[in-house]
């Protein structure tokens, strides 16, 4: 299983002219060998996307996500990488859904598809990621044991949005 950031998803929804085309290959690619998921946090960044709760529920089916709970060990983790950010100096306050994001990845053993590796190979190093750096756009990882795939046609996600008056999803991300 791979957990989605939502910057590739948004990449998509926005049909973003620098990073649809790797985000939806992505997307293409991983999904023939695994399934792909989301947490709660996506999914609230997703949620500034579209003006009702059922078209997110819609767009999160149709793009074929399943939805993974953070566990309470990966709520701890990110709480003390967070801290470590903040005590070396780190100051953007913005950033604690990336923390979130990359706990639970590191808890779960989940490798992450997302374009900012920044962070993530910073504080959860033991993470695997598949990045625009690492993963040209079709290049699939390996099934892990227990990966079901799911095989949605990934392209330009721009009809599920409905969008509110703001520019961007997800606040631009």
């Amino acid at each position: 299983m791979i957990l989605v950031d939502t910057n590739v998803l948004v990449d998509v929804l926005d049909d973003d002219p620098d990073w649809a085309d790797w985000s939806i290959a992505q997307l293409r690619s991983q999904a023939q060998v695994h399934a792909l998921a989301i947490n709660p946090v996506v999914y609230a960044e997703l949620s500034f996307a579209f003006r009702r709760f059922e078209e997110l529920e819609d767009a999160v089916r149709r793009l074929g996500l399943a939805y993974r709970e953070l566990p309470r060990p990966a709520l701890f983790l990110a709480g003390k990488a967070f801290a470590r950010y903040r005590a070396g100096g780190g100051v953007r306050t913005g950033v604690l859904s990336d923390f979130f994001i990359g706990a639970h990845a590191a808890v779960d053993r989940l490798t992450l598809l997302t374009r900012d590796p920044r962070r993530y190979r910073g504080h959860f190093p033991t993470v695997p990621l598949v990045t625009p750096d690492t993963h040209p756009p079709t290049q699939p990882l390996s099934p892990r044991p227990n990966d079901s795939p799911a095989l949605p046609a990934y392209t330009s996600a721009r009809h599920l949005v409905r969008r509110a008056p703001r520019g961007r999803a997800a606040g631009g991300r």
